[in-house]
């Protein structure tokens, strides 16, 4: 009789931890597909992205450029230049057209990265933390620069959270995906 007690609440508490690990698959949701969406787009500036701005003919002018937290650079003589969610051709569009009213005649201006804002990793890897972004760069790639995965970690896929359209997006993405600038990746614990 004990024995039969003892093997229907076994039966139960399988029972339960099957019902609770089917429940927490039935809560994932699909990437949406604008968050791949992102991938395809031109790159948009953003908070701690670093600009070699040359102005030819202009050395004073010529020199490297960081986003402030406000998503403006600072430039001499024209001042404040919005950068957040504009493309480096933009932000050479406006510094030219403010150039020319009023400093310089024809301004020759290019913009291109000098460094890419940091991405972000945790959960299971050997040292989470804030990292530079290189471009082309996937979730692997994330994962072996912070010191690879831990031995609990799951490597199948990982968790992205991004900025997607003004709104902060999570998707589960294999580790093949790549990444972008700003993004954060959590590298979820196994099960078993």
């Amino acid at each position: 009789m004990k024995r039969l007690a003892n093997l229907r609440g076994s039966i139960v508490i399988a029972s339960l931890m099957a019902a609770l690990t089917i429940s927490g698959c039935a809560t994932y949701k699909p990437v949406h597909n604008s968050f791949y969406e992102e991938l395809k787009k031109p790159y948009a500036l953003d908070s701690g992205d670093r600009m070699r701005i040359t102005v030819f003919g202009q050395a004073d002018l010529t020199n490297t450029y960081s986003v402030d937290k406000s998503g403006y650079i600072a430039f001499p003589l024209v001042g404040s230049v919005i950068a957040r969610g504009h493309t480096p051709k933009q932000v050479e569009a406006e510094i030219a057209r403010k150039l020319r009213a009023g400093f310089l005649r024809n301004p020759d201006v290019s913009v291109e990265i000098a460094q890419y804002r940091p991405f972000f990793i945790m959960g299971e890897v050997g040292n989470a933390g804030q990292y530079t972004y290189v471009p082309g760069m996937t979730v692997q790639n994330a994962v072996a620069i912070a010191g690879g995965f831990s031995a609990r970690a799951q490597q199948a896929n990982s968790d992205i959270t991004r900025q997607v359209n003004g709104n902060v997006m999570t998707g589960r993405v294999p580790i093949s995906d790549p990444i972008l600038p700003g993004d954060t990746v959590y590298i979820r614990e196994r099960l078993f």
